[in-house]
Protein backbone atom coordinates (compact mmCIF):
# COMPACT_ATOMS: atom_id res chain seq x y z
CA UNK A 1 0.00 0.00 0.00
CA UNK A 2 2.78 2.23 0.70
CA UNK A 3 4.19 1.50 -2.51
CA UNK A 4 1.13 2.53 -4.11
CA UNK A 5 0.80 5.51 -2.15
CA UNK A 6 4.08 6.83 -3.30
CA UNK A 7 4.00 6.04 -6.51
CA UNK A 8 0.46 6.54 -7.85
CA UNK A 9 -0.02 8.29 -10.84
CA UNK A 10 -3.10 9.64 -11.00
CA UNK A 11 -4.32 11.42 -7.76
CA UNK A 12 -7.82 13.33 -7.04
CA UNK A 13 -6.51 15.93 -4.79
CA UNK A 14 -6.31 14.10 -1.32
CA UNK A 15 -2.50 13.04 -2.83
CA UNK A 16 -1.11 17.07 -2.44
CA UNK A 17 -3.07 17.59 -0.27
CA UNK A 18 -1.88 15.30 2.36
CA UNK A 19 1.87 15.07 0.99
CA UNK A 20 1.87 19.13 1.49
CA UNK A 21 0.12 18.73 5.06
CA UNK A 22 3.11 16.03 6.14
CA UNK A 23 5.85 18.06 4.86
CA UNK A 24 4.23 21.44 6.68
CA UNK A 25 4.02 18.96 9.96
CA UNK A 26 7.69 17.52 9.52
CA UNK A 27 9.59 20.65 9.12
CA UNK A 28 10.57 22.47 12.53
CA UNK A 29 9.59 21.98 15.59
CA UNK A 30 9.37 18.51 15.01
CA UNK A 31 12.11 18.39 12.37
CA UNK A 32 11.97 14.97 11.08
CA UNK A 33 14.08 14.98 7.65
CA UNK A 34 13.18 11.23 6.76
CA UNK A 35 9.68 12.07 7.11
CA UNK A 36 9.86 14.89 4.92
CA UNK A 37 11.56 12.74 2.47
CA UNK A 38 8.18 10.57 1.62
CA UNK A 39 6.34 14.13 1.57
CA UNK A 40 8.72 15.12 -0.82
CA UNK A 41 8.70 11.80 -2.95
CA UNK A 42 4.81 12.26 -4.77
CA UNK A 43 6.02 15.88 -5.64
CA UNK A 44 7.92 15.03 -8.81
CA UNK A 45 4.95 13.34 -10.91
CA UNK A 46 3.04 16.89 -9.94
CA UNK A 47 2.05 18.86 -12.87
CA UNK A 48 1.22 22.96 -11.69
CA UNK A 49 -1.65 21.96 -10.42
CA UNK A 50 -0.64 19.10 -7.87
CA UNK A 51 2.34 21.64 -6.66
CA UNK A 52 0.09 24.33 -5.89
CA UNK A 53 -1.68 21.86 -3.52
CA UNK A 54 1.02 20.39 -2.22
CA UNK A 55 2.89 24.10 -1.31
CA UNK A 56 -0.54 25.44 0.18
CA UNK A 57 -1.10 22.71 2.49
CA UNK A 58 2.90 22.31 3.45
CA UNK A 59 2.27 26.80 4.48
CA UNK A 60 -0.64 26.36 5.79
CA UNK A 61 0.51 23.41 8.45
CA UNK A 62 3.63 24.87 8.82
CA UNK A 63 3.18 28.80 9.82
CA UNK A 64 -0.66 27.76 11.35
CA UNK A 65 1.01 30.21 14.65
CA UNK A 66 0.16 32.99 12.39
CA UNK A 67 -3.30 32.32 13.59
CA UNK A 68 -2.37 34.00 17.15
CA UNK A 69 -2.34 37.31 15.70
CA UNK A 70 -5.63 37.27 16.55
CA UNK A 71 -7.48 39.54 18.14
CA UNK A 72 -6.36 42.49 16.55
CA UNK A 73 -8.64 44.83 18.49
CA UNK A 74 -5.55 46.00 20.52
CA UNK A 75 -4.58 47.65 17.13
CA UNK A 76 -8.42 48.99 16.44
CA UNK A 77 -9.32 46.10 14.33
CA UNK A 78 -13.32 45.64 14.91
CA UNK A 79 -13.48 41.79 16.28
CA UNK A 80 -15.75 40.95 13.47
CA UNK A 81 -13.09 41.29 11.11
CA UNK A 82 -9.77 40.19 12.92
CA UNK A 83 -10.32 36.57 12.79
CA UNK A 84 -10.81 36.66 8.79
CA UNK A 85 -8.39 39.46 8.28
CA UNK A 86 -5.43 37.13 9.78
CA UNK A 87 -6.86 34.53 8.19
CA UNK A 88 -6.36 36.60 4.87
CA UNK A 89 -2.77 36.63 5.50
CA UNK A 90 -2.11 33.01 5.96
CA UNK A 91 -3.88 32.83 2.88
CA UNK A 92 -1.47 35.79 1.30
CA UNK A 93 1.47 33.35 2.02
CA UNK A 94 0.01 29.91 1.37
CA UNK A 95 -1.09 31.49 -2.54
CA UNK A 96 2.96 32.52 -3.02
CA UNK A 97 4.22 29.50 -1.79
CA UNK A 98 1.11 28.03 -3.79
CA UNK A 99 2.46 29.63 -7.15
CA UNK A 100 6.11 29.13 -6.42
CA UNK A 101 5.98 25.72 -6.61
CA UNK A 102 3.81 25.48 -9.78
CA UNK A 103 6.30 26.97 -11.16
CA UNK A 104 8.86 24.75 -10.32
CA UNK A 105 6.52 21.55 -11.02
CA UNK A 106 5.80 22.77 -14.25
CA UNK A 107 9.42 23.13 -15.20
CA UNK A 108 10.49 19.80 -13.95
CA UNK A 109 7.51 18.00 -15.94
CA UNK A 110 8.59 20.38 -19.00
CA UNK A 111 11.97 18.99 -19.06
CA UNK A 112 11.06 15.38 -17.72
CA UNK A 113 10.91 14.44 -13.87
CA UNK A 114 12.85 10.73 -14.96
CA UNK A 115 15.98 11.96 -15.93
CA UNK A 116 19.14 12.77 -13.59
CA UNK A 117 20.22 15.79 -15.06
CA UNK A 118 16.30 17.06 -14.43
CA UNK A 119 17.03 16.23 -10.62
CA UNK A 120 19.86 17.71 -10.07
CA UNK A 121 18.72 21.37 -11.76
CA UNK A 122 15.39 21.00 -9.72
CA UNK A 123 16.91 20.24 -6.47
CA UNK A 124 19.34 22.85 -7.44
CA UNK A 125 16.97 25.61 -8.23
CA UNK A 126 14.90 25.06 -4.96
CA UNK A 127 18.52 25.34 -2.86
CA UNK A 128 19.09 28.86 -4.75
CA UNK A 129 15.52 30.02 -4.47
CA UNK A 130 15.52 29.49 -0.96
CA UNK A 131 18.30 31.23 -0.70
CA UNK A 132 17.15 34.02 -2.66
CA UNK A 133 13.79 34.26 -0.87
CA UNK A 134 15.24 34.73 2.81
CA UNK A 135 16.14 37.85 1.35
CA UNK A 136 12.59 38.93 0.73
CA UNK A 137 9.95 39.84 2.75
CA UNK A 138 8.04 36.68 3.03
CA UNK A 139 10.09 33.82 3.69
CA UNK A 140 10.20 32.44 6.89
CA UNK A 141 11.43 28.80 6.93
CA UNK A 142 12.19 25.89 4.03
CA UNK A 143 13.39 22.54 3.53
CA UNK A 144 17.15 24.21 4.41
CA UNK A 145 16.46 24.42 8.05
CA UNK A 146 13.73 20.83 8.20
CA UNK A 147 17.04 18.55 9.25
CA UNK A 148 16.28 20.39 12.76
CA UNK A 149 16.40 19.31 15.51
CA UNK A 150 15.87 15.08 14.39
CA UNK A 151 19.03 15.08 12.59
CA UNK A 152 21.85 17.96 13.43
CA UNK A 153 24.34 15.41 11.39
CA UNK A 154 22.81 16.38 8.32
CA UNK A 155 22.20 19.83 8.86
CA UNK A 156 26.14 19.82 9.46
CA UNK A 157 26.17 19.86 5.79
CA UNK A 158 25.51 23.77 5.95
CA UNK A 159 29.19 24.24 7.47
CA UNK A 160 29.99 23.68 3.85
CA UNK A 161 27.31 24.87 2.00
CA UNK A 162 24.40 26.94 3.64
CA UNK A 163 20.91 26.18 4.05
CA UNK A 164 20.59 25.85 0.14
CA UNK A 165 22.69 22.77 -0.28
CA UNK A 166 20.69 21.03 3.10
CA UNK A 167 17.31 21.89 0.72
CA UNK A 168 18.91 20.63 -2.66
CA UNK A 169 20.69 17.46 -0.83
CA UNK A 170 17.12 16.45 1.07
CA UNK A 171 15.32 16.72 -2.43
CA UNK A 172 17.87 14.84 -4.28
CA UNK A 173 17.32 12.16 -1.63
CA UNK A 174 13.52 12.64 -2.29
CA UNK A 175 13.72 12.41 -6.04
CA UNK A 176 16.19 9.17 -5.35
CA UNK A 177 13.24 7.52 -3.14
CA UNK A 178 10.76 8.17 -6.13
CA UNK A 179 12.86 6.15 -8.92
CA UNK A 180 13.87 3.53 -6.77
CA UNK A 181 17.52 3.84 -7.14
CA UNK A 182 18.54 2.39 -3.94
CA UNK A 183 22.52 1.61 -4.56
CA UNK A 184 22.71 5.60 -5.19
CA UNK A 185 20.13 6.68 -2.77
CA UNK A 186 22.38 4.72 -0.16
CA UNK A 187 25.24 6.34 -1.30
CA UNK A 188 23.45 9.77 -0.91
CA UNK A 189 22.13 9.49 2.42
CA UNK A 190 25.62 8.34 3.92
CA UNK A 191 27.52 10.63 2.05
CA UNK A 192 25.32 13.70 3.29
CA UNK A 193 25.63 12.26 7.04
CA UNK A 194 29.41 11.75 6.74
CA UNK A 195 30.15 15.10 5.26
CA UNK A 196 27.87 16.54 7.60
CA UNK A 197 29.40 15.13 10.74
CA UNK A 198 32.92 15.65 9.14
CA UNK A 199 31.71 19.21 9.26
CA UNK A 200 30.26 19.78 12.48
CA UNK A 201 33.50 17.94 14.12
CA UNK A 202 35.60 20.85 12.28
CA UNK A 203 33.55 23.24 13.78
CA UNK A 204 35.33 23.75 17.07
CA UNK A 205 33.61 24.09 20.31
CA UNK A 206 36.32 25.63 22.17
CA UNK A 207 39.82 27.25 20.68
CA UNK A 208 42.86 27.63 22.10
CA UNK A 209 43.32 31.12 23.25
CA UNK A 210 39.81 32.03 21.96
CA UNK A 211 38.22 34.38 24.61
CA UNK A 212 35.41 33.83 26.94
CA UNK A 213 32.29 36.26 27.30
CA UNK A 214 30.06 36.65 30.28
CA UNK A 215 26.67 38.53 29.52
CA UNK A 216 23.56 39.40 31.26
CA UNK A 217 20.43 39.09 29.48
CA UNK A 218 16.64 40.00 30.82
CA UNK A 219 13.74 37.89 29.28
CA UNK A 220 10.98 40.54 30.55
CA UNK A 221 7.70 37.67 28.74
CA UNK A 222 5.50 41.31 28.04
CA UNK A 223 2.76 40.47 26.35
CA UNK A 224 2.67 42.59 23.21
CA UNK A 225 -0.66 43.78 23.47
CA UNK A 226 -0.28 45.62 26.35
CA UNK A 227 3.32 46.90 26.51
CA UNK A 228 2.99 50.19 26.00
CA UNK A 229 0.40 50.68 29.43
CA UNK A 230 2.02 52.32 32.10
CA UNK A 231 2.15 49.63 34.18
CA UNK A 232 4.07 47.28 31.66
CA UNK A 233 6.67 49.78 31.00
CA UNK A 234 6.78 50.34 34.49
CA UNK A 235 7.55 46.36 34.98
CA UNK A 236 9.98 46.31 32.40
CA UNK A 237 12.02 49.25 34.06
CA UNK A 238 11.87 47.30 37.05
CA UNK A 239 13.67 44.51 35.23
CA UNK A 240 16.48 46.48 33.42
CA UNK A 241 17.15 47.88 36.68
CA UNK A 242 17.20 44.56 38.49
CA UNK A 243 19.36 43.49 35.28
CA UNK A 244 21.89 46.07 35.56
CA UNK A 245 22.55 45.21 39.49
CA UNK A 246 22.76 41.47 38.45
CA UNK A 247 25.27 42.38 35.68
CA UNK A 248 27.61 44.10 38.19
CA UNK A 249 27.48 41.74 40.85
CA UNK A 250 27.81 39.03 38.63
CA UNK A 251 31.07 40.69 36.43
CA UNK A 252 29.33 40.31 33.02
CA UNK A 253 30.47 42.51 30.53
CA UNK A 254 27.20 43.96 29.01
CA UNK A 255 23.63 43.80 29.17
CA UNK A 256 21.36 42.49 26.42
CA UNK A 257 17.61 43.53 26.37
CA UNK A 258 15.45 42.10 23.59
CA UNK A 259 14.16 43.75 20.41
CA UNK A 260 11.74 46.86 21.01
CA UNK A 261 13.00 46.46 24.89
CA UNK A 262 14.00 50.58 24.29
CA UNK A 263 11.59 53.11 22.61
CA UNK A 264 12.96 56.64 20.76
CA UNK A 265 14.97 58.18 23.42
CA UNK A 266 14.91 56.56 25.93
CA UNK A 267 18.42 54.83 27.96
CA UNK A 268 18.95 52.13 30.31
CA UNK A 269 20.83 54.52 32.44
CA UNK A 270 23.51 51.96 32.80
CA UNK A 271 26.78 53.89 35.50
CA UNK A 272 28.47 50.62 35.50
CA UNK A 273 27.41 48.24 32.69
CA UNK A 274 27.45 48.25 29.06
CA UNK A 275 23.88 47.97 27.41
CA UNK A 276 23.05 46.20 24.14
CA UNK A 277 19.25 46.35 23.64
CA UNK A 278 16.70 46.11 20.49
CA UNK A 279 14.93 49.53 20.43
CA UNK A 280 13.81 52.17 18.09
CA UNK A 281 15.64 55.59 16.93
CA UNK A 282 14.64 58.31 14.89
CA UNK A 283 16.94 59.06 11.69
CA UNK A 284 15.90 62.44 10.15
CA UNK A 285 12.47 61.41 9.21
CA UNK A 286 12.76 57.99 9.45
CA UNK A 287 12.01 55.71 12.31
CA UNK A 288 13.84 52.58 12.67
CA UNK A 289 14.05 49.06 14.89
CA UNK A 290 17.31 48.36 15.51
CA UNK A 291 20.17 47.21 17.89
CA UNK A 292 21.65 49.43 20.37
CA UNK A 293 24.86 49.53 21.87
CA UNK A 294 25.21 52.10 24.92
CA UNK A 295 28.76 52.17 26.90
CA UNK A 296 28.75 52.18 30.56
CA UNK A 297 27.42 55.54 31.65
CA UNK A 298 26.06 56.89 28.18
CA UNK A 299 23.06 58.48 27.90
CA UNK A 300 22.80 57.92 24.43
CA UNK A 301 23.26 55.10 22.07
CA UNK A 302 27.41 55.35 20.65
CA UNK A 303 26.77 52.47 17.58
CA UNK A 304 23.62 50.79 15.97
CA UNK A 305 22.60 48.32 13.62
CA UNK A 306 19.20 49.05 12.09
CA UNK A 307 16.99 46.14 10.96
CA UNK A 308 17.26 45.76 7.05
CA UNK A 309 14.12 43.20 6.75
CA UNK A 310 11.01 44.53 8.23
CA UNK A 311 8.34 42.42 8.98
CA UNK A 312 5.48 42.91 6.03
CA UNK A 313 2.00 44.32 7.22
CA UNK A 314 3.35 44.61 10.45
CA UNK A 315 6.75 46.97 10.26
CA UNK A 316 6.20 47.79 6.95
CA UNK A 317 3.73 47.93 4.18
CA UNK A 318 4.12 48.97 0.76
CA UNK A 319 2.92 52.43 0.19
CA UNK A 320 1.92 53.06 3.44
CA UNK A 321 2.90 56.70 3.25
CA UNK A 322 -0.02 57.12 0.66
CA UNK A 323 -2.48 55.67 2.73
CA UNK A 324 -2.21 56.60 5.97
CA UNK A 325 -1.94 53.06 7.00
CA UNK A 326 0.83 52.09 9.32
CA UNK A 327 0.52 48.24 9.25
CA UNK A 328 -1.17 45.54 11.48
CA UNK A 329 1.54 46.83 14.72
CA UNK A 330 1.82 48.95 16.99
CA UNK A 331 5.23 49.56 15.95
CA UNK A 332 4.75 49.64 12.14
CA UNK A 333 5.90 52.84 9.73
CA UNK A 334 9.51 51.97 9.93
CA UNK A 335 11.82 52.01 7.25
CA UNK A 336 14.93 49.35 6.52
CA UNK A 337 18.21 50.07 7.80
CA UNK A 338 21.77 48.80 5.60
CA UNK A 339 22.15 45.58 4.40
CA UNK A 340 25.06 44.47 6.80
CA UNK A 341 24.52 42.97 9.76
CA UNK A 342 27.81 43.75 11.33
CA UNK A 343 28.19 45.66 14.47
CA UNK A 344 31.29 46.59 15.26
CA UNK A 345 31.93 46.85 19.20
CA UNK A 346 35.01 47.50 20.95
CA UNK A 347 36.76 44.75 23.50
CA UNK A 348 35.96 43.01 25.29
CA UNK A 349 32.49 42.41 23.17
CA UNK A 350 33.94 42.89 20.00
CA UNK A 351 32.36 42.73 16.50
CA UNK A 352 28.96 40.59 16.12
CA UNK A 353 26.71 39.38 13.71
CA UNK A 354 23.19 40.50 14.48
CA UNK A 355 20.11 39.76 13.64
CA UNK A 356 16.33 41.37 14.48
CA UNK A 357 13.43 38.88 15.09
CA UNK A 358 13.14 37.49 11.32
CA UNK A 359 16.62 38.08 9.90
CA UNK A 360 17.56 35.06 11.15
CA UNK A 361 16.38 33.39 8.34
CA UNK A 362 18.40 35.00 6.69
CA UNK A 363 22.09 32.79 6.72
CA UNK A 364 23.91 34.40 4.00
CA UNK A 365 23.84 37.74 5.57
CA UNK A 366 25.13 36.79 8.59
CA UNK A 367 27.78 34.93 7.03
CA UNK A 368 28.86 38.07 5.05
CA UNK A 369 29.14 39.55 8.66
CA UNK A 370 31.30 36.77 9.78
CA UNK A 371 33.13 37.21 6.78
CA UNK A 372 33.81 40.76 7.90
CA UNK A 373 35.21 39.84 11.46
CA UNK A 374 31.93 38.82 13.43
CA UNK A 375 33.19 36.80 15.95
CA UNK A 376 29.83 35.70 17.66
CA UNK A 377 26.25 35.88 16.86
CA UNK A 378 23.78 37.91 18.34
CA UNK A 379 19.76 37.61 17.91
CA UNK A 380 17.10 39.65 19.89
CA UNK A 381 13.23 39.14 18.97
CA UNK A 382 10.11 39.65 20.57
CA UNK A 383 7.99 36.37 19.20
CA UNK A 384 4.24 37.61 21.08
CA UNK A 385 1.85 36.94 20.69
CA UNK A 386 2.78 33.15 19.31
CA UNK A 387 2.93 30.22 20.86
CA UNK A 388 5.55 27.50 21.22
CA UNK A 389 5.85 26.15 17.52
CA UNK A 390 7.21 29.62 16.18
CA UNK A 391 9.56 29.72 19.38
CA UNK A 392 10.88 26.12 18.48
CA UNK A 393 11.03 27.09 14.78
CA UNK A 394 13.12 29.93 15.96
CA UNK A 395 15.39 27.28 17.68
CA UNK A 396 15.91 25.31 14.45
CA UNK A 397 16.85 28.54 12.62
CA UNK A 398 19.63 29.52 15.12
CA UNK A 399 21.10 26.19 15.76
CA UNK A 400 21.43 26.63 11.55
CA UNK A 401 23.04 29.51 11.90
CA UNK A 402 25.57 28.67 14.26
CA UNK A 403 26.39 25.48 12.38
CA UNK A 404 26.96 27.50 8.79
CA UNK A 405 29.11 29.74 10.43
CA UNK A 406 30.64 28.13 13.40
CA UNK A 407 29.65 30.56 16.20
CA UNK A 408 28.51 30.69 19.38
CA UNK A 409 25.25 32.15 19.13
CA UNK A 410 23.18 34.12 21.76
CA UNK A 411 19.32 34.64 21.52
CA UNK A 412 17.58 37.26 24.09
CA UNK A 413 13.76 37.22 23.22
CA UNK A 414 10.54 38.96 24.93
CA UNK A 415 8.99 35.88 25.60
CA UNK A 416 11.96 33.41 24.57
CA UNK A 417 13.62 31.42 22.65
CA UNK A 418 16.44 33.17 25.07
CA UNK A 419 19.72 30.64 24.81
CA UNK A 420 23.24 30.05 23.95
CA UNK A 421 24.24 27.73 21.69
CA UNK A 422 27.82 26.51 20.70
CA UNK A 423 28.98 26.12 16.87
CA UNK A 424 27.45 22.99 16.34
CA UNK A 425 24.19 23.72 17.49
CA UNK A 426 24.00 22.41 20.72
CA UNK A 427 22.07 24.19 23.24
CA UNK A 428 24.49 25.08 26.23
CA UNK A 429 22.18 27.36 28.38
CA UNK A 430 18.19 28.47 28.29
CA UNK A 431 15.78 30.38 29.69
CA UNK A 432 11.87 29.15 30.49
CA UNK A 433 9.69 30.84 27.37
CA UNK A 434 7.21 32.67 28.68
CA UNK A 435 8.78 33.56 31.96
CA UNK A 436 10.14 36.72 32.95
CA UNK A 437 13.81 36.00 33.91
CA UNK A 438 17.24 37.70 34.74
CA UNK A 439 20.44 35.05 33.81
CA UNK A 440 24.14 35.26 32.64
CA UNK A 441 25.24 33.06 29.93
CA UNK A 442 28.77 32.50 28.88
CA UNK A 443 30.18 32.21 25.16
CA UNK A 444 33.18 32.03 23.42
CA UNK A 445 34.72 34.13 20.83
CA UNK A 446 36.25 32.55 17.63
CA UNK A 447 37.83 33.89 14.68
CA UNK A 448 37.95 30.42 12.61
CA UNK A 449 35.87 30.25 8.97
CA UNK A 450 33.64 27.41 8.04
CA UNK A 451 33.48 26.94 4.36
CA UNK A 452 30.35 28.58 3.82
CA UNK A 453 31.81 31.66 5.72
CA UNK A 454 34.50 31.42 3.13
CA UNK A 455 32.38 31.38 -0.25
CA UNK A 456 28.97 31.84 0.93
CA UNK A 457 26.48 30.23 -1.48
CA UNK A 458 29.00 30.74 -4.93
CA UNK A 459 29.88 26.64 -4.80
CA UNK A 460 26.01 26.48 -4.56
CA UNK A 461 25.28 29.17 -7.60
CA UNK A 462 28.25 27.68 -9.98
CA UNK A 463 26.53 24.05 -9.18
CA UNK A 464 22.77 25.81 -10.17
CA UNK A 465 24.61 27.02 -13.80
CA UNK A 466 26.56 23.82 -14.53
CA UNK A 467 23.26 22.08 -14.49
CA UNK A 468 21.11 24.22 -15.89
CA UNK A 469 23.25 24.20 -19.30
CA UNK A 470 23.36 20.52 -19.14
CA UNK A 471 19.73 20.09 -18.68
CA UNK A 472 18.76 22.65 -21.32
CA UNK A 473 21.32 21.31 -23.71
CA UNK A 474 20.08 17.62 -23.33
CA UNK A 475 16.38 18.78 -23.42
CA UNK A 476 17.27 20.55 -26.54
CA UNK A 477 19.05 17.55 -28.21
CA UNK A 478 17.78 14.37 -27.18
CA UNK A 479 14.37 13.10 -28.24
CA UNK A 480 11.59 13.52 -26.76
CA UNK A 481 10.15 10.34 -26.13
CA UNK A 482 13.78 9.78 -23.90
CA UNK A 483 12.69 12.70 -21.55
Amino acid sequence: MLKVWLTIAKWFGWLPIGAGALAGFALPPLGWPWLLWLALLPLWRFGPGGGALWAGAAMLVSHRWLLALHPLTWLGVPELFSLPLVMLLLGICAAAAALLVALWCYSVQWLGPKRFSTACFAVLLWGVMEVLLAKGPLFWIGLGSAALPGDRTLAGLAALGGAGLVAAVQLLISWLLWRRAWPLFICVVLAGHGLGAAALVWNPIEQVGSKSLQLELVQPALPTREKFNWEMQQRQRDLIINGLRHAKANGSVALILPEGALVEGDNPNAADVAVISGGFRREGREDRSSLLWFPAGAAKPHQWLDKNRLVPLGEWIPGGEWFQWSGLSAVGGLQPGNRSRLLDLPYPIGPIAGAICYELADGSSIAAAIRGGAEWILTVANLDPYPLQLQNQFLALAQLRAIETGRWLLSVANTGPSFVLNPRGVMIDKLEPNLAAIADMKLQLEKSKTLYDKTGNNPLLFLFVISAGVCFWLNKSLPRELL
